[in-house]
């Protein structure tokens, strides 16, 4: 469980409390409000509140704050940038109800980035396997579900992952973004000099 780790003015309280964190892919406009629209036209109340985003770390106790902001930071560096094609949808009724985009291209990129990621201070065990993906419609009536996966089922999108975002659970509910970390691996790191 994730304790409740901030001051007043919204900074984890010390390095040696538990935090809450989360590391996520934002998307960028106009694709986000489009994503954003769909869901609430099917129903989902909480995409006013949680923006159109792929998960690369789910919710995750660690201990020590600064522990954690290095070791994103870290892998953050060492990621180059890469493509995500969005195709159709698909569901994990009935596990969980969740009606979601599918991540076509850069679905093991994000695989093996949550590899990374969920490692030293976020190492955990998770409950099911990573699956990429951006939700379309959650927790609502069956029929919202059914149609959220009809609706979107031809939807075709394609963007550049260039950053991450780090987050922190404050002591509100609420997930507050941290900072947001452009991949430092733009170039390629091998010998450029003409030997091998």
């Amino acid at each position: 469980m994730c304790a409740d780790t901030t001051e007043a003015h919204g900074h984890p309280s010390d390095d040696v409390a538990e935090v809450c964190v989360g590391v996520v892919v934002a998307l960028e406009e106009p694709l986000a409000s489009e994503i954003t629209g769909w869901r609430l036209s099917f129903g989902d109340a909480m995409a006013a509140v949680i923006p159109a985003h792929i998960t690369l770390v789910t919710t995750t106790p660690a201990l020590g704050w600064a522990d954690t902001t290095a070791h994103v930071r870290e892998v953050a560096r060492t990621q180059c940038p890469f493509t995500v094609t969005l195709r159709g949808t698909e569901s994990f009724r009935p596990v969980s109800p969740v009606v979601y985009l599918k991540v076509e291209d850069g679905y093991q990129d994000c695989v093996d980035l949550h590899g990374k990621l969920q490692a030293g201070p976020l190492a955990r065990d998770l409950p099911f396997d990573y699956h990429p993906h951006i939700t379309v419609a959650h927790d609502i009536s069956e029929e919202g579900m059914d149609e959220a996966q009809e609706k979107l089922k031809d939807f075709r999108a394609e963007f550049t992952v260039s950053s991450m975002g780090l987050y922190e659970h404050d002591s509100s509910g609420v997930w507050q973004l941290k900072e947001e970390l452009e991949f430092g691996g733009a170039t390629d790191a091998r010998d450029t000099t003409g030997t091998d």
